[in-house]
């Protein structure tokens, strides 16, 4: 063990340290610059050193990188992918202590001052010493660093397997970069001759309630969709207010039928999705003025399991038109009480007709033309320039309104379940088998309770469930793609084994030591030497 670089739960937790303090914050120059000092660090083991090809940039987009490190034993085409994401949240809600966000021992140190200003489970676990708090120590640099302390010891060891470490930027908004890498794991399967054998990610264990301090395996993740909708009414001055009719009054129908909506709520293998909620809602004026605003926007996020997209499309559109419907029986009680004859009944479109009708009314080449306009804007994200094509679109064709559009707006995170594979089934015995001896609680999720990378690989749905997404996106095709025919062709299982923490994307972020040190490295170790290794050997 000496030999190794992070062979030791000391050195493992300086790589760590080193890893945070390289602010990686999404769409920053940190996120950017993070692989090519992660490319640096790789080569300071003599093997990548020796094999300088095998550690390799990738171009994702906006100047960022995904980053593969490859252990190739050429006697055997066996191939584990070690997946990470490098990227992490911002870092507003530290306040005055923001400049040590990305310094562990020291806003740990420095937290021990500020104890009257943490909830009590995170003052507990403070003064425990059983924690280490910094953004990035659990969600999920300490993934990385698990993965990059095991692919040394393989090279150490000459494990007979083979290993690509896989660490992406961008998990935390859109999943580019794991979106990129797909194609990337089927070139290097070609190029290699390589057999998948298994897609393990390194999420933390989440905490499943306050006070919970189990620690959880998965052998899925949850999928999440977001259904969008544009809201648009009839403007108006505010002292005139029967002349028109404001999005926000129409939009309030339809966010109050899809909050915490049980119509979305998904079970299978006894697990449970979370329900909706609304993700954003704004109206789009660009400034304050005495017009009445009569275009709004709604983002929600549902959580699916078995569902494709063209369900969630079909349950969301049953939705709108029973929000539609309430707010034309209110708004014609309102009309009847003031003796007006109103501005008209409100209907739900699907994006896809609002575009047929464009087409139809304006041609097609000018309907291409509002795209453009759009996807051109560098300020506005994908998200924005969905809902400002719909938007730019229906201003051309005001004879639909008062109407809701219904669309998507990424991301779209495939669900993926391979708990019933065999090779799953017998490595939680494995695991469960070792942590049982060292008197560690380990517990077995089906479904990892948030988005992960993993939505990427295994993909089998062979229907046409998703096109409904691509034909009601936007955006699709232009500035967002997801690449099912290859993610078709990775169709090893996943599963998820990561160390213990709290509160990700949240101030009180935190990692238990003994569990990322010590035995989250066990529980990897025995898994990937099941790979290859006698059971009685374990």
């Amino acid at each position: 063990m000496s030999h190794l670089l992070w062979g030791s739960k000391e050195t493992l937790r300086n790589l760590l340290c080193e890893l945070v303090s390289w602010d990686s914050r999404t769409l920053t120059d940190g996120e950017r610059n993070f692989a090519y000092r992660l490319r640096d660090k790789l080569y300071e083991i003599e093997y990548f050193q020796q094999n300088p090809n095998y550690v390799s940039l990738h171009e994702v987009d906006l100047g960022r990188n995904y980053v593969t490190a490859f252990y190739r034993n050429p006697k055997v085409k066996d191939t584990v992918v070690l997946i990470s994401h490098f990227d992490t949240v911002q870092t507003e809600e530290y306040g005055d202590l923001e400049p040590l966000a990305f310094y562990p021992e020291e806003l740990t140190k420095a937290l021990r001052t500020r104890k009257a200003e943490l909830p009590n489970e995170a003052c507990d676990d403070l003064e425990s010493g059983e924690y280490l708090f910094g953004r990035g120590t659990m969600d999920m640099k300490m993934g990385l660093a698990l993965h990059m302390s095991i692919i040394e010891k393989a090279i150490f060891e000459q494990w007979p397997i083979n290993l690509i470490l896989l660490t992406v930027p961008d998990e935390e908004v859109n999943s580019s970069g794991m979106r990129a890498a797909v194609s990337g794991l089927v070139q290097m399967r070609d190029e290699y001759d390589l057999f998948y054998k298994l897609f393990l990610n390194g999420e933390p264990s989440f905490s499943q309630k306050p006070g919970d301090s189990k620690s959880y395996i998965y052998s899925g993740t949850m999928g999440k969709i977001m259904p969008a909708a544009l809201f648009y009414g009839k403007e108006t001055h505010v002292g005139e207010p029967f002349k028109g009719i404001t999005a926000p009054y129409i939009s309030s129908f339809l966010t109050q039928l899809m909050e915490w909506n049980t119509l979305f709520r998904e079970k299978d293998l006894g697990e449970t999705t979370p329900l909706p909620v609304a993700l954003q809602q704004k109206d789009l004026k660009s400034q304050y003025s005495t017009q009445t605003p009569y275009r709004s926007v709604a983002l929600y996020n549902v959580f699916v399991m078995k569902r494709s997209a063209s369900d969630i499309m079909n349950l969301f559109e049953k939705v709108a038109q029973e929000a539609a419907a309430a707010c034309n029986a209110s708004y014609k009680t309102l009309c009847q009480r003031e003796q007006l004859n109103g501005i008209g009944e409100i209907q739900v479109l699907r994006y896809e007709k609002l575009v047929v009708y464009a087409e139809q009314k304006l041609g097609k080449r000018l309907v291409e033309e509002i795209r453009n306009e759009v996807k051109e804007n560098f300020h506005w994200d994908e998200r924005e320039k969905s809902l400002r094509i719909a938007d730019k679109l229906l201003i051309q064709c005001q004879e639909l309104a008062p109407a809701i559009v219904i669309l998507f707006a990424p991301p779209y995170y495939p669900p993926v379940n391979t708990s019933h594979d065999p090779l799953i089934i017998d490595s939680i015995k494995k695991i469960k088998k070792m942590a049982n001896k060292i008197s560690m609680d380990i517990n077995h999720i089906h479904y990892f309770n948030g988005v992960c990378d993993l939505s990427y690989v295994h993909y089998n749905n062979h229907d046409d469930g998703w096109s409904a997404f691509e034909r009601n996106t936007p955006v699709w095709g232009e500035t967002y793609n997801i690449p099912f025919k290859d993610m078709m062709k990775l169709q090893a299982p996943v599963f998820n084994v990561g160390p213990f923490g709290k509160d990700a994307h949240q101030r009180t972020e935190r990692l238990h030591i003994e569990s990322a040190f010590v035995q989250t490295p066990m529980m990897i170790e025995c898994l990937l030497k099941n790979m290859f290794t006698d059971a009685n050997t374990i």
